[in-house]
C-alpha cells in the first residue's frame, strides 16, 4: 500500500472534496500524528478516510523513525462518530464488504505493532469505537461518550468490536454497550478499564502526546515484540472471519434497509424481523 503524503487530500482518481473528509499524517521525532479529518460531519468516515486511515496506518508502520502512534480526531467535538451511514450502508448491504475490510482476518491495527495512543477527544460511537479497540493506551477527555448504536438501526458493528471488546471489559459491559446501544461517559469507560485515563479536554492531545513519547524513549525492538506476543496470543483472525460471515448476514436482511433509512430522514425505524 502507498505511504500517505503529509498533509495531502489527494486520492486515487482525483483531489477529494471537504465532504470525503481526510486522515492527517504526520511525524515529529519518534511519534506519528494520525488524525481523523472531517470536524463538520463530527469525523464521520467515509470510504475516502478508510482508505486514507490504511495508508497512515502503513505509513507509520514502514517508517523505521517512528517509534509510536496518536490517533485523535479533529476540532473538539469528537474523536469518530462512526461510518457515513449515507456512503457506506447502501454499498454494505449489496455486499461489498471489501470496501469496509479488504482482509477478513484483519480489522483496524490489528497487525500493527507499534504502539497506538488513543487522543479521544469527544464523540466515540460505532465505527470510531471500532478503531479505539484497535488502540494500545487511551485518554479521553472529561466529555468523551462512547457507545455501540449499530442495534438501533438494523445493524451490527463489523470492525472487529464482536472479537475486541469481551476480550477487553468484563462480559456484561460488553453486552450492554452491543445489545442496548446505549452510551456511556468517559468515567464509566474508565472504571470498566475501556480507557486508561480521563484528563480535561484540553489536555487530552497532550498527555496522549506524552505517552507516545515515553513509550518511545523504550527499547523499539522491545516494544513491538512485547505488543505483537499479546497481539498474536489472542488468535483473532478466525474470529474476526467469523464476524464478517454473520455480519454479512444481517446486511442482508430489510431491516439493515430500512434502520439507516430511518436515521436518515429522523424517524422511527420499523424493523419486521427479516
Amino acid at each position: 500500500m502507498a505511504a500517505i503524503d503529509n498533509g495531502s487530500t489527494t486520492k486515487a482518481g482525483g483531489p477529494a472534496g471537504v465532504a470525503d473528509g481526510d486522515v492527517g499524517f504526520s511525524v515529529d521525532g519518534p511519534v506519528a500524528l494520525i488524525t481523523l479529518d472531517r470536524p463538520s460531519a463530527h469525523n464521520a468516515l467515509t470510504i475516502h478516510m478508510i482508505r486514507r486511515l490504511a495508508e497512515a496506518t502503513e505509513a507509520a508502520r514502514q517508517d523505521d523513525a517512528v517509534r509510536a502512534i496518536v490517533l485523535t480526531g479533529a476540532g473538539d467535538r469528537a474523536f469518530s462518530a462512526g461510518g457515513d451511514l449515507g456512503e457506506l450502508i447502501p454499498r454494505l448491504t449489496k455486499g461489498e464488504l471489501e470496501i469496509l475490510i479488504p482482509d477478513p482476518s484483519k480489522r483496524f491495527f490489528s497487525d500493527l505493532f507499534k504502539p497506538v495512543v488513543a487522543a479521544v477527544n469527544g464523540l466515540c460511537l460505532a465505527g470510531g469505537f471500532e478503531i479505539l479497540l484497535g488502540t494500545d493506551i487511551r485518554v479521553a477527555a472529561e466529555h468523551a461518550v462512547f457507545g455501540l448504536p449499530e442495534v438501533r438501526w438494523g445493524l451490527v458493528p463489523g470492525g472487529g468490536t464482536h472479537v475486541r471488546l469481551p476480550q477487553q471489559v468484563p462480559w456484561a459491559i460488553a453486552m450492554k454497550l452491543l445489545l442496548t446501544g446505549d452510551h456511556i461517559s468517559a468515567a464509566e469507560a474508565a472504571q470498566h478499564g475501556l480507557v486508561t485515563e480521563v484528563v480535561p479536554a484540553a489536555e487530552v492531545r497532550q498527555r496522549a502526546t506524552e505517552i507516545a513519547h515515553g513509550l518511545a524513549r523504550n527499547a523499539p525492538v522491545a516494544v513491538r515484540t512485547a505488543k505483537e506476543i499479546a497481539v498474536r496470543a489472542l488468535g483473532n483472525e478466525p474470529r474476526f472471519a467469523l464476524e464478517l460471515a454473520l455480519n454479512e448476514r444481517v446486511l442482508r436482511t430489510e431491516d439493515a434497509v430500512e434502520g439507516p433509512r430511518a436515521f436518515t430522514e429522523k424517524r422511527a425505524p420499523s424493523y419486521r424481523n427479516r
